[in-house]
């Protein structure tokens, strides 16, 4: 293949991915800026009551008797998860009326973590999704459709990956005989946009591709952890498969300290019920994570058994699902705090501009085309219409009056 040839696939292959995929990519974009501050944004419009400010060393309250509160408020429902919110004292305990019911019809209660007082019984996962923050998380993730929505934006996000290779290879034969940042402002509006989509984007390329890439293997977090489930964890749990789930459970306060004991160096976030789609229906499925800035990032979780409290397995988990733990923070800033969030929020924004001047280039040359194809055409049809004139005139003379012009 010829150079010239080559190239010529690369644009196809630049232009085609990029039209694809830009008004999903405009979507994710601007629905990604109030979500790279998702904590603060949820912060300030947290509802409920305030936790209680307590002398240092104060005890917790016991998770089985949060549990029980939770229980009592809503009897005919399970508990499906509890999570020990890291920034405040305080504990969510998430319910819904089956484990295996519809996963929208989840919701939590939120518990003073020292004085067991109920602050806040939030609505359902359903009835969330259509608040701001709720709407701006499904449309990011899903556009409301559930897995087919995540499959589908991981497929945009890989035209976006290709779309971006393929303008780097194009890159630079069109920047040979221009300076790096050049923006030939005295042409034409789309020369000048053209000349600001390809600075913007090779400056961009480095932060594009990354959280291009993580958005991918986000969109594809469901799939990873089905995997897992299907495979390490059914082997983990090999000793389970021919018995009954137990009738009675164990303390969840009796499973925590047997899940804090084998990993000693992590810290409980969370825990899954036994019978959650997270879990297994013969175990807590403790989730800890390090104490180090690398391993906080990283998830261990660690099966209890349900009727004895004791420790099953450290489940290690495989390469692609700390890839996935590890891309999901790199993905919204979340690992420097506010100031590198503020940064995500700049290059987001900027990211919207060549997406957005993509749009503009290839509706511009569009016109362009259709003018200069309408000039050419009428161009074209000028002398012939001159000629089908003269030839007409000289049709409609008699052999007199042509005679007579001769004389």
């Amino acid at each position: 293949m010829t150079a010239a040839a080559s190239l010529k696939t690369w644009y196809w292959w630049h232009k085609w991915t990029s039209l694809v995929c830009t008004v999903f990519l405009l979507i994710i974009c601007i629905t990604g800026l109030p979500l790279v501050f998702h904590e603060e944004i949820e912060h300030w419009l947290e509802e409920g009551k305030p936790f209680a400010v307590v002398d240092a060393g104060t005890p917790r309250v016991a998770t089985d008797q949060l549990m029980a509160s939770a229980r009592a408020q809503y009897p005919n429902e399970v508990v499906e998860y509890v999570f020990f919110d890291e920034d405040h004292p305080t504990v969510y305990v998430g319910m819904s009326p089956s484990h295996t019911g519809d996963p929208k019809l989840t919701h939590y209660m939120r518990f003073d973590a020292h004085t067991g007082e109920m602050l806040y019984d939030a609505p359902t996962a359903r009835e969330e999704q259509f608040t701001f923050m709720g709407m701006m998380l499904a449309l990011h993730v899903d556009l409301f459709t559930g897995l087919p929505g995540q499959l589908f934006l991981g497929f945009m996000g890989l035209l976006f990956v290709i779309a971006i290779v393929s303008g780097v290879v194009l890159y630079g034969p069109f920047m040979k005989k221009l300076d790096f940042g050049t923006v030939r402002k005295e042409r034409s509006r789309r020369l000048k946009w053209l000349d600001l989509h390809n600075l913007l984007g090779i400056v961009l390329l480095g932060w594009m591709m990354v959280v291009g890439i993580t958005g991918v293997i986000n969109e594809l977090s469901r799939p990873l952890f089905g995997l897992w489930q299907a495979t390490d964890l059914v082997e983990l749990t090999s000793g389970y498969h021919d018995t009954d789930p137990p009738q009675r459970l164990a303390s969840a306060d009796a499973a925590l300290r047997a899940a804090a004991q084998a990993v000693p160096n992590h810290r409980i976030i969370s825990f899954s019920h036994p019978g959650n789609m997270f879990a297994t229906p013969h175990h807590y499925m403790v989730w800890t994570r390090g104490d180090t800035p690398f391993t906080s990032h990283l998830i261990i979780p660690v099966l209890v058994d349900a009727a004895t409290a004791e420790v099953t397995a450290v489940a290690r988990p495989p390469w692609y699902l700390t890839m996935l733990a590890l891309s999901q923070p790199l993905h919204f800033g979340d690992y420097g705090g506010l100031p590198l969030k503020i940064l995500w929020v700049l290059l987001d924004l900027l990211t919207i501009v060549v997406l957005a001047s993509g749009l503009y280039l290839w509706f511009a040359r569009r016109k362009a085309t259709d003018a200069r194809v309408a000039q050419l055409t009428q161009r074209h049809q000028q002398p012939q219409a001159a000629l089908a004139k003269t030839t007409h005139g000289h049709e409609g003379s008699s052999p007199g009056a042509i005679a007579g012009g001769g004389s």
